[in-house]
């Protein structure tokens, strides 16, 4: 015979209770497509590095993907790659988004990995030793990453601000690994946009000075008077409505790396990432995370008005997109950020 206490009584009501109020919202559907490839340009940058813990930590796995990640030369070759069919998602710039719907092409950026540019304007201290201000810049050859980049947008926005047009200088360019370097150091040109670890590179062996740091986010908002964020995962719209688990189970990946990346130490980082990454120089890789962490999402949440900010960037270096025809309402959606945040909350 089994008796009831007023104890046990109250305990299995505080169960029951538990129980009810349990939310349902973890118990997520299963992804579509259990396989997906991921295309990026320069995986290897920290632009780009809350998708390398995902993808080491085993994030994706823990959602039930198979994830492949295909690494291009330059984030338009990895835009290619989706519009082609050969991957499925890219972890590229966020103005992509924008560019491609003008193209009526629609893509969808669904989760954040940096809401600052990450770029630094350096000037060569061989060549431009009496460099004060922007306007200085005029008639002088700076390295871009890429011709029509997103470097170049971010440069020709800043040149604006000095007083200079896009034909008021040269733009060269050098990518985002050791040419930069070599091209600076050689005087083949005068100063360079570009991203860590060149930057870092640069400036700890002396050849540069910082002229504009857009990797603090504080200085970045200054700039483009707002948020101008930058990488991204984003997809087809096609794909995103056919696939909506999918892109749930990748965004909760994705924030999961995001908040490990708030905490983690640059050794810690360096112990995850591949040893490829360090470029047989351990202290500038660390040097170097410490000089983007603030730049990386904390939470991967877009910020209101980003989208505008970035159509602004954008139309420095493409004047023939017109505002009127772009819905920029639909370059990006929160919905799948917000759902992630509440598996994994953020921690205070």
């Amino acid at each position: 015979m089994i008796t009831f206490t007023r104890r046990t009584v109250i305990a299995a009501a505080f169960a029951a209770a538990a129980m009810i109020a349990a939310p349902t919202s973890f118990a997520q559907a299963a992804p579509e497509k259990t396989d997906v490839t991921i295309a990026v340009g320069g995986k290897s940058l920290y632009y780009y590095l809350p998708l390398t813990i995902a993808e080491r930590l085993n994030y994706f796995k823990d959602e039930g993907l198979n994830v492949k990640v295909v690494d291009f030369q330059g984030g338009s070759r990895s835009l290619q790659a989706v519009v082609g069919g050969s991957a499925d998602v890219v972890s590229g710039a966020f103005e992509h988004t924008l560019s491609m719907q003008a193209k009526n092409q629609p893509m969808v950026a669904f989760v954040l990995q940096g809401r600052a540019p990450q770029q630094a304007l350096l000037v060569s201290n061989k060549k431009m030793k009496d460099y004060k201000q922007i306007s200085d810049l005029k008639g002088k050859k700076i390295g871009v990453t890429a011709p029509g980049s997103s470097s170049q947008a971010v440069l020709t926005y800043i040149l604006a601000q000095g007083g200079l047009g896009p034909k008021d200088v040269a733009f060269i360019g050098v990518g985002s690994s050791s040419g930069a370097v070599s091209a600076l150091r050689s005087g083949q040109i005068d100063a360079l946009i570009n991203l860590d670890p060149v930057v870092t590179i640069l400036l700890q062996n002396g050849d540069a000075e910082m002229a504009v740091d857009t990797r603090k986010v504080s200085e970045a908002e200054k700039i483009f008077n707002g948020d101008l964020v930058a990488g991204t995962l984003y997809a087809p719209e096609a794909f995103v409505k056919k696939n909506p688990n999918t892109v749930q189970a990748l965004t909760n990946a994705m924030v999961r790396a995001n908040q490990w990346l708030t905490k983690a130490s640059a050794e810690e980082v360096a112990k995850v990432v591949p040893e490829s990454y360090l470029m047989g120089n351990r202290e500038v890789y660390l040097a170097g995370f410490e000089g983007n962490r603030d730049a990386l999402s904390p939470d991967g949440r877009f910020p209101d008005g980003c989208a505008q900010i970035s159509l602004d960037v954008l139309r420095k270096v493409n004047d023939k997109l017109d505002p009127a025809k772009l819905d920029l309402g639909r370059v990006y959606t929160n919905k799948f950020v917000d759902e992630a945040l509440k598996k994994y909350p953020l921690s205070k």
